[in-house]
């Protein structure tokens, strides 16, 4: 089931298929060096115990482009624990999360047409007054990528994220409508 579609990009809701993409892509050293952690590879059956979980209420996909499948994101509406963490009221605020596993399609703007495009979606068809995102600080390129799309620091969160044995700080990025 196709989610949105923006000329060649494409996102489409998660398949049971997809599954051996994701082992793939989350066991590829390049991918994980920013997204779980080069010490944190996932094979089939941790893929099926994180991401096909029917009880969770994020909205799980698959990126193509031209046809390709080539990465992955989601998305969700932050509970209410969360949104008085970083400071929100009852605003329809969503939080999303994404790679691109084929690493072939890297530096070439898919990123940000896929982060544009799906800010767009979330902010019109979903009605999200915010979108935030939470990349670790030492992430260049993906800060670079979320900037052009109109994201903001908003916060620094010391020590966010257990990555490959160590905590990183990251910071809370924000798109306001």
């Amino acid at each position: 089931m196709t989610i949105f579609q923006n000329g060649h990009l494409k996102v489409r809701k998660l398949e049971k298929k997809d599954k051996f993409l994701l082992a793939k892509w989350l066991s590829n050293p390049k991918v994980l060096e920013f997204y779980e952690g080069r010490d944190n590879p996932f094979d089939i059956v941790k893929i099926e115990r994180e991401f096909y979980l029917p009880e969770d209420n994020e909205v799980r996909c698959i990126v193509e482009f031209d046809g390709n499948e080539i990465g992955y994101v989601q998305f969700y509406q932050l509970d209410e624990e969360t949104q008085k963490a970083y400071g929100y009221t009852t605003e329809n605020v969503y939080g999303a999360d994404q790679f691109i596993g084929e690493v072939a399609y890297w530096n070439k703007g898919i990123g940000t047409l896929l982060v544009s495009s799906m800010v767009r979606y979330l902010t019109e068809e979903v009605q999200a007054k915010r979108v935030v995102m939470d990349p670790q600080t030492r992430n260049k390129r993906a800060i670079r990528c979320y900037e052009k799309c109109g994201f903001k620091k908003v916060m620094l969160l010391p020590k966010n994220e257990l990555h490959e044995g160590e905590y990183q700080d990251c910071w809370l990025i924000e798109y306001c409508t």
